[in-house]
Formats: C-alpha cells, structure tokens, sequence
C-alpha cells in the first residue's frame, strides 16, 4: 500500500478514535494490524506513538489555556489557572501510578477478549450518565471546574490510568467519571482534552522507554513521509472534533452526544470482546 494512504488513514483513524469512547489504541492496532501486518504486540506500541497528532490538535485548540497554565508555574495566572495545574499535576501523577504498570503488563493480555468488557461498561456508565444529568437538571445545579476537590482529581487520574488497558478509552474514561462527579458537560469534556497532553507524552516516553525495538520496528514499515501524513492528518481532524464537541456539550442536545457515546462504547466492547 502507498505510504501516503496508509499515513491518511492511520491519520483519520487516530484524529477520530482518540476524541470519542471507542480506544484510539485498539482502533490504531486493528488497522495497523491488517494494513501493516505486524504482530500485536508492536501495533499496541505503536498506537500509542500515533498521538503525537491529537496532542497537537489539544495543545493548538487550549493553547491559551496552556499559556495561563504555564504563567501559574511562575505565580502569575489566575485562580483558575492555578487549579487547572493542581488538577493536571494529580490527574497525570496518579495515571502514571496506575498506567505504567498496566501498560508493562499488557502484552500478556492484548490477546483477551475480557478486554472488552471494561469498555462495554463505560458504555453503560455513559448511558447512566445521561440519564442522571436529564433528571437531575431541574434538582441539583451542576458543579463547574472551580469546584473539584483533590479528592475528585484523584478518582479522574485513576479512571485515566485504567486506560492503558487496550480497548479502554481514554477520554470515554475520564468524561464519564467527571460527569459521574456531577461536573458540567463542557467543563467536563474540556478537563478530560487538556488531560490528554500530559498523559500521552507520558505514554509516549514510556512507550519509547520499555518497548523501543517494538517502535523502531513498526516505525521501519511506514516511511518518514507516512508517519508525518498520519500526524498531520491527525491534527486537523482533531482540530474539527474537539471543535465539535465542545460546542456540542454546551447546546441543549449534549443528552443525545452522551448517549451516543455511550452506545458507541458498548458497541466498541462488545466487539472487542467477540474478535479478542
């Protein structure tokens, strides 16, 4: 296959899956598989190499978030600036806790379909949460980003760590917790994005760190041309989804986006549980 379609697709297929609950990592290693034809094990390496793209996407779309982000290391952002790096300190501390480990582990397990199980569950969970924000819209206001605990910080970083298991979503994990949590739809979605930078450069490093002959090898079956297509093509697509989605969590039909992921996660599982 041409290296310039081959980088469009695992470009598309990575700007796509990465936003919404159906696994970057599994959706990345099931083509990589088939198009690439590389054991498992180097595709799940390599899945999570391929969110170079989605962290620029994230770092471009809050890039003056970030900047407040940044000022508050110095002492001169804002309040909320201040418990946006508070929040990302612990969210990314306690993913690594839990990630690393899992993601060292994995290889024995890729072949499972337990896996899939996981990910059907925050299927529900998401459906659950639909049900909960429609009925508890009129009784109980929702809680902004301004007022999560370090107690809330702490349960979003663990639902991120049990992310490194293949066929868990990332963001399926951390949207669904925070709005578990009682967080508004759009604080929720943009928490969970600006999570996503600090943890995949962890899983980047780590991914390089404990599997590098992995990455090296699948790196050897797609061109420099290929791989920096798929990172652009990322990006942008990326870019329109976060886009999306945000602006979707703030209209009046944010019930039908969580139910929809939620469907697409169970889908997602059950799929993964059938093919292993």
């Amino acid at each position: 296959m041409d290296y310039l379609i081959l980088g469009i697709i695992l470009g598309v297929v990575q700007g796509i899956s990465e936003w919404l609950p159906i696994s970057s990592k599994t959706q990345i290693l099931i083509v990589s598989t088939f198009l690439l034809g590389i054991p498992f094990s180097i595709a799940y390496s390599f899945g999570l190499f391929m969110e170079i793209g989605t962290i620029f996407a994230a770092i471009i779309y809050f890039r003056k978030v970030i900047w407040g982000i940044l000022k508050a290391l110095i002492g001169k952002g804002t309040k909320e600036d201040l418990l946006l790096l508070k929040a990302l300190v612990v969210i990314t501390v306690i993913t690594g806790l839990i990630g690393v480990p899992i993601f060292v582990a994995v290889e024995r397990l890729v072949n499972s379909p337990a896996l899939g199980i996981p990910m059907a569950m925050l299927g529900l969970v998401l459906i659950a949460d639909a049900v909960v924000i429609y009925f508890s819209r009129r009784g109980r206001p929702q809680r902004e980003l301004r007022d999560i605990t370090l107690k809330d910080m702490i349960i979003v970083g663990i639902a991120q760590g049990l992310a490194a298991l293949p066929g868990v979503s990332r963001s399926g994990m951390t949207t669904s917790s925070l709005l578990l949590l009682g967080v508004k739809p759009d604080d929720s979605f943009k928490l969970s994005f600006l999570s996503l930078i600090p943890a995949a450069l962890g899983a980047i490093a780590v991914t390089i760190l404990f599997s590098k002959s992995e990455v090296i090898q699948a790196l050897h079956l797609i061109d420099l041309g290929g791989l920096i297509t798929s990172i652009a093509v990322a990006t942008l697509i990326s870019l329109l989804l976060i886009d999306g989605l945000l602006k979707f969590a703030k209209s009046k039909r944010i019930l039908t986006l969580i139910l929809t992921l939620g469907l697409l996660a169970v889908l997602s599982g059950a799929l993964t549980a059938i093919f292993g």
